[in-house]
């Protein structure tokens, strides 16, 4: 995952990797697995067989990264909350089904993606968080705080420029722009041809760029952007 820092301006200029789609790997959802893939084989088959340590062990390991991806598409953090233990409840009652040639990962993400998209469309509503309730960072070192303050403010715009986008739009960017996924793997959560990503991401950076033009240009000028019109 990358921080809020390195995520910040990425939806600026498209990427070469992102908008070409000729000579992709194919958009099949296998992946090579890792060493650390592969040793959590044998963790992942106790928790199958009901090896409750095994599963906790499951929980701790991804529980950030799914805690981040629900906030980052609801906008709170209490609602991430619940979103999480939905997450983990579906994974352990669907756990036996996991296929163990898959990353444990795309698929836990794939599962936090689709809970985020159900409760947005249950409660038709994404909330961010008041300005003022950000700035509780301000409370580090006083050389910090204007730089603090910078990031807390660009990052509250691209929160509420996000409600203009449509849940596959702000999925592929919370995947791909504000977690660092790579377009294949983001494919691979999405359940989309990593054609069809690369367009919902396109479509969700322009809104972005669009959004913060009209409502937040002096957060473009501070990150030093220039809209095109």
């Amino acid at each position: 995952m990358v921080s809020a820092k390195s995520g910040e301006q990425k939806f600026v200029k498209e990427k070469k990797e992102d908008v070409d789609s000729k000579n992709e790997p194919g958009d099949s959802f296998e992946t090579e697995l890792t060493a650390e893939d592969k040793d959590l084989l044998d963790i992942i088959e106790k928790a199958k067989k009901g090896d409750q340590a095994s599963f906790q062990h499951i929980v701790d390991k991804y529980k950030t990264q799914v805690a981040s991806i629900a906030y980052k598409m609801v906008g709170d953090y209490e609602d991430a909350k619940d979103i999480s233990q939905i997450v983990f409840v579906k994974t352990y009652q669907n756990l036996v089904n996991f296929d163990t040639t898959k990353k444990l990962s795309t698929w836990l993400y794939r599962i936090t993606i689709n809970a985020s998209i159900d409760f947005i469309r249950k409660h038709k509503k994404h909330k961010h968080e008041l300005l003022d309730n950000i700035f509780g960072e301000l409370k580090e070192k006083k050389q910090d705080v204007e730089r603090i303050y910078q990031r807390s403010l660009i990052k509250w715009a691209i929160d509420d420029s996000m409600t203009s986008l449509n849940s596959r739009q702000k999925a592929v960017f919370v995947l791909r722009d504000l977690e660092g996924l790579d377009i294949k793997e983001v494919a691979q959560i999405t359940g989309m041809p990593q054609a069809t990503v690369r367009w919902y991401l396109h479509r969700a950076r322009s809104k972005l760029r669009s959004e913060l033009s009209r409502h937040h240009p002096q957060i473009l000028k501070k990150m030093g952007i220039k809209h095109e019109v």
